[in-house]
């Protein structure tokens, strides 16, 4: 029988099993790198486990802001 893996971020509740990153308050598939963008390099606490904290190649409330931005000007159009 296999072993489950199982690691929970102390900080923000992030939880990988076997090494995928699942979302605390949804139970997703969840990207560490965007976890990593949106949430672990804002914080930058030293109880992180997000392998992937430092990365920028992963979603951004900028990112999103600017999404949220070409919407709105295309409704206004």
């Amino acid at each position: 029988m296999e072993e489950i893996n199982v690691k929970v971020c102390a900080k923000c509740g992030a939880t990988w099993i076997n090494n995928q990153h699942y979302w605390s308050g949804t139970g997703n598939i969840g990207n560490p790198h965007d976890l990593a963008g949106l949430v672990c390099n804002r914080v930058d606490s030293p109880e992180c486990i997000n392998p992937c904290k430092g990365s920028i190649s992963g979603d951004t409330w900028e990112k999103r802001s600017g999404t949220l931005d070409e919407s709105m000007k295309k409704m206004k159009d």
